[in-house]
């Protein structure tokens, strides 16, 4: 496998974890995505991959994009260990809380949507801080609730095994704490974030970790 990537990416630090979790070997190409305007935006990585985003993953002459399909194939691919529930009603209270993260509050905040804020319609720096602050104090603050008041969660989001909605978690949490906003309010959110970060496949994947780490 060749994991196409960049070590602040959140979604692909996703991915990351998720090949760690299953013990999978893979080929690490860093995609920069602030050098050189962007290297995602260059035709070489474009003939790759057209959307011009990270994480890409090559496996078996396919090419995979999109962090959240990348890692349910990896699990109906992969299946031990599991990072779906079995029971129907669980595998969509896992995926709930994986969108949440992945659909609702990452989105606002990805380097494109910054750098279109800030260089297109001139919003300043402290303008951009506080867009970057709202959206993940809000979507944190409905998490939160749903977490600390759901028997199913555990030392994780769901019992004490890792699934698709940590994956999402921990990056999220990563890059509030880089860009030092508050967390005390969400003191679940942290917790489960904190015993994942004990864990060797989180550990191994977060972009401390990775070569092309800066």
């Amino acid at each position: 496998m060749k994991l196409y990537s960049y070590y602040r990416s959140s979604a692909s630090f996703r991915v990351r974890i998720a090949l760690n979790l299953k013990g999978l070997p893979y080929e690490y190409l860093p995609v920069h995505l602030v050098r050189n305007g962007g290297e995602q935006l260059a035709e070489a990585y474009r003939a790759i991959n057209p959307d011009g985003l990270v994480p890409a993953l090559a496996d078996d002459g396919q090419l995979l994009s999109q962090s959240l399909a990348i890692i349910e194939y990896l699990d109906e691919t992969h299946p031990l260990p599991a990072l779906l529930p079995a029971k129907p009603a669980d595998r969509a209270h896992v995926r709930a809380v994986a969108l949440q993260l992945a659909c609702e509050i990452h989105p606002l905040n990805n380097l494109r949507v910054l750098k279109y804020l800030k260089h297109t319609l001139g919003v300043s720096e402290d303008e951009k801080s506080a867009w970057y602050r709202h959206w993940v104090t809000s979507g944190f603050a409905a998490l939160e609730k749903r977490l600390a008041n759901d028997p199913r969660t555990g030392k994780l989001v769901y019992g004490d095994q890792p699934t698709i909605a940590d994956l999402c978690l921990v990056p999220q949490v990563w890059n509030a704490r880089r860009f030092d906003i508050p967390l005390d309010a969400y003191p679940t959110i942290t917790r489960i974030c904190d015993h994942a970060m004990t864990l060797e496949a989180f550990r191994k994947a977060e972009p401390a970790a990775q070569p092309d780490s800066e």
